[in-house]
């Protein structure tokens, strides 16, 4: 593929990174450069592009992020015990026009997703999470996609595509590869109860905000069978983000939106990451280097016992209700859980990777005393509904 579309890292980076220990990321990753060209490929595990796109931001006067500091905080940072290779590629520019931007965006994601190289987007606004979205147009998959946001994003029926309604647009237009979408905090005084209620008649999962801080391991098997994650740096509170613009009093903190992006690292699932809507002080930058440092280390430690094919490797539980019986597996490997999801009838076969849902150990021990977990309704009524 020609990767004409990636600008080379600017110099002031690079001129930053001279005198870092070579035990940092700066000096661990291959670097797309004017002097050396671009790094070669087929070996790596984890991709880094800027995207510097925010015209279909909802803030209109919102500045475009610097992403040369976000990079020298984040190559300053020391690698742990890593053994995937990162290669940071560059920037996409701006097009003519936003759709141009987001061809670029989905054209590129999609070769390195078809290599199984998993792209870490910075971004940019939020709506850039459309185009990796489109990305899988080809890749003949059902996709999920779960966004840390304080707002749902679904917008006006007016409203063409932003970065508060890309999301309208994900579910709306054809073809239609949307299997699940999870929240992941939302703020329930940011959403009207038309797009709560919405939320509920498409079987979707949301979580609030109170809900993930007063639990932070409700995180994580959200993360396991989800493709596309998308972290709304305003998800965060204004204190951890250095008081920037146009950001809020309550959200996450550095230290659980760090815990999360690591979960998202860890998913043996999870093909794109992608951090958007940053905001231009120090503090952010810090926080999102720190932020894609958690995510990288959770690649990192990936146990592979997603169960694709088989349950060998599992131990199988089975929990009689009132009605049914509900079995749950749990990794030799990991020791993480997973549901049972029965398909009902003739299903399209594209959905039968999802029959196993992950599960918590608590919700192991709810069912135990006859508590179902909502997501597994939720799911069973989805693959009931074809």
């Amino acid at each position: 593929m020609d990767f004409e579309f990636l600008s080379p890292v600017s110099t002031v980076v690079l001129a930053h990174s001279q005198l870092l220990s070579r035990q940092t990321i700066g000096k661990y990753m291959s670097i797309h450069t004017e002097k050396d060209g671009f790094p070669e490929l087929d070996d790596v595990q984890l991709a880094i592009i800027g995207v510097n796109e925010t015209r279909n931001a909802s803030i209109q006067t919102m500045d475009r992020p610097d992403l040369n500091e976000i990079r020298i905080q984040l190559y300053q940072l020391f690698t742990g015990n890593w053994g995937s290779n990162i290669a940071d590629l560059g920037n996409i520019e701006p097009g003519e026009t936003v759709e141009d931007t987001y061809f670029a965006v989905k054209t590129v994601v999609e070769h390195l997703v078809k290599n199984h190289t998993v792209p870490i987007i910075i971004g940019g606004s939020q709506d850039i999470t459309y185009a990796t979205y489109r990305a899988f147009d080809k890749l003949e998959q059902m996709v999920n996609v779960v966004a840390v946001d304080s707002k749902f994003d679904f917008g006006s029926s007016e409203e063409l595509i932003s970065s508060n309604s890309y999301m309208s647009k994900i579910i709306v237009e054809q073809p239609n590869n949307l299997f699940n979408f999870c929240n992941l905090g939302y703020q329930t005084y940011f959403n009207a109860q038309e797009e709560i209620d919405l939320m509920e008649k498409l079987f979707f999962d949301a979580y609030r905000l109170g809900a993930v801080t007063g639990d932070i391991t409700l995180a994580e098997p959200v993360f396991r069978d989800a493709d596309v994650v998308s972290v709304d740096m305003t998800a965060v509170r204004a204190a951890d983000l250095g008081n920037a613009p146009d950001t809020y009093p309550n959200g996450f903190d550095g230290r659980e939106i760090c815990a999360i992006a690591r979960y998202a690292g860890i998913s043996d699932k999870v093909s794109v990451f992608g951090i958007y809507e940053n905001r231009n002080t120090r503090m952010n930058a810090q926080l999102a280097a720190q932020v894609l440092w958690y995510f990288m280390e959770g690649y990192n430690f990936r146990k592979k016992d997603y169960p694709f094919i088989g349950t060998e490797s599992y131990e199988k539980y089975i929990v009689p209700m009132e009605d049914q019986e509900l079995c749950f597996y749990k990794s030799d490997i990991s020791g993480r859980w997973w549901i049972e999801v029965p398909i009902l009838g003739e299903m399209n076969n594209k959905l039968k990777r999802h029959t196993l849902l992950p599960c918590t150990h608590k919700d192991y021990l709810d069912a135990c005393n006859e508590v179902v977990p909502e997501r597994w309704w939720k799911a069973y009524k989805k693959t009931a509904l074809g």
